[in-house]
């Protein structure tokens, strides 16, 4: 993989971002989406984007649940961002207040990463790897064992069976033969 170079931020800057203005203009069921679109809008006015390319900006997941959150119909009439400008005329805006619980789900997360990562270590990876070796090997073993057991419990019913069908009187009797005939065409 190549490394990635860290980009270099030009500008950096938090706003207040009136949105019901714009979103009040449009049918009920589109005000998210034209809140967001506000937002963009916004952001290439004031973060000097060239050609106000709005495909240039780009909002964080939070933010967009965040004027999301009351559905559709109720996006905030205004929000609190961060916008950071790089370098290749990108920029990056983020929700500056964000609320205590996805806050602690964020930081749930991100403590579940690092515990995945601290578990597995490419040493104990080998370690494990001879472990389930180990016990496919012996599982194999079980396995043959039991087959090897079934087999003589059942040679040893067939012969009893032998014995018993031997001393029988029926046994020393013959079967009635049974002539095949052609069928005739």
């Amino acid at each position: 993989m190549a490394e990635e170079k860290p980009k270099k931020i030009i500008i950096e800057r938090e706003y207040i971002v009136p949105l019901r203005r714009e979103w009040l203009k449009v049918a009920e069921f589109k005000r998210a989406n034209k809140a967001v679109k506000a937002l963009k809008q916004f952001m290439v006015q004031h973060m000097k984007v060239y050609d106000r390319d709005l495909r240039k900006i780009r909002i964080d997941i939070l933010l967009n649940n965040e004027i999301r959150f009351r559905g559709m119909r109720k996006p905030p009439a205004k929000i609190k961002v961060k916008a950071i400008k790089y370098e290749d005329g990108f920029v990056d805006v983020k929700l500056v207040n964000i609320p205590k619980h996805i806050e602690f789900q964020l930081a749930r997360e991100a403590k579940r990463q690092v515990e995945a990562i601290q578990k597995v270590k490419p040493e104990e990876k080998k370690v494990d790897e001879k472990k389930e070796e180990k016990k496919d090997e012996e599982k194999a073993k079980e396995v043959k064992e039991k087959e090897e057991s079934s087999r003589e419990a059942e040679m040893k019913l067939e012969k009893e069976s032998a014995k018993i069908a031997k001393h029988t009187t029926e046994s020393h009797q013959k079967a009635p033969v049974i002539q095949r005939k052609a069928l005739k065409r």
